[in-house]
């Protein structure tokens, strides 16, 4: 089978005739049934194939794949051969509980090739042998003649050959607000999606009117199925963390290696110290020193992250996501249904006296009319009713009210526009259809570009109503409303004044017909109409997206607007959202750009129009390229490769298709852009409580580590054994590093920059607080450990001494480690975070358990304490906790605010 299609110039710069010659096809009769099975045989079914998954075993074992559990895993196997079978079971249990955390937590495997494939249509009407046949869409074959009608989903890509008022809804595709008419003529061969009019492409939708198409393209060669392989072909990227937290794996495992060889070394040949103990010693030294408990915190940590994201209508994909966020220096957005409701409003009446501004937005009818920013008395104003009475009459649409999902239309956008206009205008659709019935009309076609109505009183008095493209209907118009000749220059100033704001004109127009007319021709549409007045429409921003996109401009990141659509309205949707929209550029001009332009373009730009999802994918890459983290939103088809390339993908949860919510890290349920400035707020504070964790687990194994080898290289007993420091690792990574997972944000979280992609995990100042801590904790370690044997107690109890001197040394550290470098003396110490007060206590029972419970004790080799040892414990992490807030006011003087 050969999955080619056949290989053409640009359909759409070829004539139907030519096109039909290309596929041999007869217009009359279709393909014959041989014929479109042989075909069907050679180009394969008009489906997208399925994605290769990983089976649950793969997902699982891939969990282990860590530097830092290869370690422990060696450690533990080399531990069980020696028969120390607590030691290893310690070991092995917690690499376990890590890999079942990560495996529950990855979530849902990637579907976008399947979400794309679902645009698809099921079925499709064609024509074969002659007659009409209803065949599964995936039968469909290049050349097969499709027969469309208003609501069919397009079921693969065609060259539009006959047409009646065909309008198609390509949002999904393109990302513009309205219908596009189309037609048969063809275009240049370099136009644009968007501007092909004489095509109709997979997935999108008829909105009015019939068709017959000619199949020039189906499966993977639709735009749609080439969108799927664009998908398919781009690789997931690492997250910020991910790659931080692999780098730091795989430097801290070199290191304790290196470390570990270099201690057993010296202990076997310089020391002359038995094999069997000094590898007991190193294996200890490693055991202290792998924070084996970090991969788990991290996953709790981002866990506790997506539960708080969820309750804030944002649901993550994909779990390092959310700390994702938190780094995101640009936000590529789409505009359509993203920044602005994906509703048509008209914003703007111009009437021959004057102009109003009309307030609200979508289809609620809400809102009223300004002139000047005075508020109008619409029922005194006889121009707008006229005009809004024209509005509300000469339509077909419908708006309903439901209490869940609110207006919605039934119908053409414009048309809903329209309709709401009329209601805000104080009209009434039921009244004013009983006062003058319709009784017939000319319905919109682009060959003559208006709709026309006609009416009647019950006194028998008919009339026309006429709405349409502004410069066709002023040709038809000889006055306007206030009975004086029409000046058209006065009125293409007022059209070009409305469209250089982005709004899309239309006119609208009436004229008096003879007594008991009842039939409408084209014949009766002269040029006799009285203009009533001209209507500006564009699809306009969220009121919260305006707010949010100013929040993440001060948070420090730069939004940028990426769109199918036109290059004026999308500049003048840019204005409104506060971002540099003097320069738009189109992606014609994007394609034009080398690698090195567009870098520098796309850092410089905040408007991009007529974008492909070839455009997008170059404009993430030529970010990503300049060091960015770049987050991509959108709700469109055509978004689904760049949500995926990006750093972060964010889809539409509500207006959504599926293959961008398929393709994406996280989904907005309420389709707010505002919720995106929520999520980078929680992705910050995410961030900053993993560093929080690591600040104080790496200190704690640094101490650990650190007394293991002093005792080593000095000569002297271990303070503590290998199955002491792992219960210690156990309980508080348990307790006292997961209370961190609850911290709330710092104090200006959201009004400091974004952190720079190439920052490492571990910074200077953080390392600087790790190797300052670590010294603490080897110190009031050692104390205590040389005390205890000072005043002759047993080896049992100095050691049990030492354990309790790290975990009240951990204990105190938790308190300071809640704040980088504010005090912990705040009012706040105690109920911020009740969770850490808790964690606290069932660390102290913990501890009890540990010194004086006698399965514990022998187990672990412990021995009681009595009320002198527990006083120099509690001075002496008295005295680290304070020497840390020490530590914390030098950093403050310094300005230091962030680790």
């Amino acid at each position: 089978m050969d999955p080619e299609q056949p290989s053409a110039p640009a359909w759409h710069a070829r004539s139907a005739p030519e096109a039909l010659l290309t596929l041999s096809v007869d217009t009359s009769t279709g393909l014959s049934g041989p014929e479109a099975a042989r075909r069907l045989h050679r180009y394969g079914p008009n489906s997208l194939p399925a994605a290769k998954r990983r089976g649950p075993w793969l997902r699982f074992v891939l969990q282990f794949n860590n530097p830092l559990l290869y370690v422990l895993l060696g450690a533990g196997a080399i531990t069980y051969a020696l028969e120390d079978y607590v030691d290893a079971g310690v070991i092995l249990g917690v690499v376990l509980i890590n890999a079942i955390i990560g495996f529950i937590q990855e979530g849902k495997a990637e579907k976008a090739l399947e979400a794309v494939s679902a645009m698809l249509a099921s079925r499709a009407t064609v024509l074969r042998d002659g007659g009409r046949h209803e065949i599964d869409a995936a039968g469909l074959v290049p050349g097969d003649i499709v027969l469309l009608e208003s609501g069919a989903r397009i079921p693969a890509d065609l060259r539009l050959l006959r047409v009646k008022n065909l309008r198609v809804n390509e949002a999904a595709l393109t990302g513009e607000s309205v219908p596009v008419d189309k037609g048969t003529e063809p275009v240049a061969g370099d136009a644009p999606i968007g501007d092909r009019s004489c095509m109709a492409y997979a997935g999108t939708v008829v909105s009015f009117g019939q068709a017959h198409g000619l199949a020039v393209g189906t499966g993977q060669a639709t735009e749609i199925g080439r969108i799927g392989t664009l998908v398919g072909a781009v690789q997931t990227l690492a997250t910020p963390l991910t790659r931080r937290l692999d780098q730091f794996a795989r430097r801290i495992t070199l290191f304790i290696l290196g470390v570990g060889l270099i201690t057993f070394l010296y202990g076997y040949f310089v020391r002359e110290m038995p094999g069997l103990d000094i590898f007991l010693a190193v294996v200890g030294l490693a055991v202290a020193a792998i924070p084996e408990g970090l991969p788990a915190i991290v996953t709790i940590v981002l866990a506790i992250g997506t539960r708080v994201m969820a309750r804030n209508r944002a649901i993550i994909r994909r779990l390092p996501a959310v700390e994702t966020l938190g780094s995101v220096t640009v936000i590529c957005s789409d505009k359509t249904g993203t920044l602005t409701r994906n509703e048509m409003t008209a914003v703007r009446v111009m009437l021959p006296a004057h102009t109003l501004e009309v307030s609200g937005a979508g289809y609620a009818p809400e809102g009223g009319f300004n002139r000047d920013g005075v508020a109008v008395d619409t029922a005194q104003d006889k121009a707008l009713q006229g005009l809004a009475r024209c509005a509300l009459l000469c339509n077909d649409a419908q708006l309903k009210h439901d209490v869940a999902t609110g207006w919605q239309l039934v119908g053409d956008p414009t048309e809903g526009a329209l309709l709401t206009l009329a209601c805000k205008a104080g009209l009434d659709r039921l009244e004013a259809a009983a006062a003058t019935p319709r009784v017939d009309e000319i319905p919109f076609e682009s060959e003559h570009r208006f709709m026309a109505t006609l009416h009647h009183d019950h006194a028998g008095h008919a009339f026309v109503l006429l709405k349409g493209a502004p410069e066709r209907v002023l040709d038809l118009c000889v006055q306007d409303a206030g009975g004086k000749p029409l000046d058209h220059t006065a009125w293409e100033a007022r059209m070009e004044d409305a469209a250089g704001a982005g709004q899309r004109v239309l006119a609208l127009a009436s004229c008096d017909m003879p007594v008991g007319t009842t039939a409408l021709a084209m014949t009766d549409i002269t040029r006799r109409f009285t203009l009533l007045g001209l209507t500006g429409l564009i699809d306009p921003p969220r009121e919260e997206a305006i707010a949010a996109v100013a929040d993440c401009r001060r948070a420090g990141l730069r939004v940028k607007m990426i769109t199918g659509d036109h290059a004026v309205t999308a500049a003048a949707i840019g204005r409104q959202l506060g971002l540099n929209a003097d320069r738009a550029l189109t992606g014609e001009a994007v394609a034009a750009l080398d690698d090195e332009a567009l870098q520098r373009v796309a850092l410089e730009t905040d408007v991009f129009a007529r974008a492909s999802p070839e455009h997008k994918l170059s404009l993430v890459a030529a970010l990503q390229a300049q060091g960015e983290l770049v987050a991509m939103t959108g709700d469109g088809v055509n978004d689904a490769p760049a949500l995926k390339a990006a750093d972060i993908g964010v889809a539409m949860g509500r207006k959504g298709t599926d293959a961008a919510r398929e393709a994406a890290d996280l989904v907005l349920t309420d389709d707010n852009f505002a919720t995106i400035a929520h999520a980078v707020r929680e992705g910050r504070v995410v961030f900053d409580n993993i560093k929080k964790s690591l600040l104080f687990i790496l200190p704690t194994n640094g101490g650990e580590a650190g007394v293991i080898l002093i005792a080593v290289f000095a000569g002297l007993a271990l303070p503590v054994t290998a199955s002491q420091i792992l219960w210690v690792n156990t309980v508080t990574t348990v307790t006292l590093a997961l209370a961190l997972a609850f911290e709330p944000a710092e104090p200006g979280v959201m009004r400091r920059p974004p952190r720079r992609p190439s920052e490492p995990l571990i910074t200077r100042v953080l390392g600087t607080r790790i190797a300052y801590v670590s010294l603490l904790m080897i110190a009031v370690t050692f104390t205590v450990f040389e005390w205890e044997l000072a005043r002759g107690s047993s080896i049992e109890v100095a050691r049990t001494a030492a354990v309790n001197m790290l975990v009240v040394g951990e204990l105190v550290y938790l308190f300071n480690v809640r704040h980088f470098t504010a005090s912990a003396f705040t009012r706040d110490i105690l109920t911020a975070n009740p969770v850490a007060l808790w964690m606290s206590v069932l660390l102290i029972a913990f501890q009890l358990l540990f010194t004086y419970a006698p399965p514990m004790q022998e187990l672990f080799h412990t021995a009681p304490l009595d009320a002198a040892s527990w006083l120099v414990i509690l001075v002496l992490g008295l005295g680290k906790f304070l020497a840390v807030e020490a530590e914390k006011t030098v950093l403050r003087r310094f300005r230091v605010r962030r680790m």
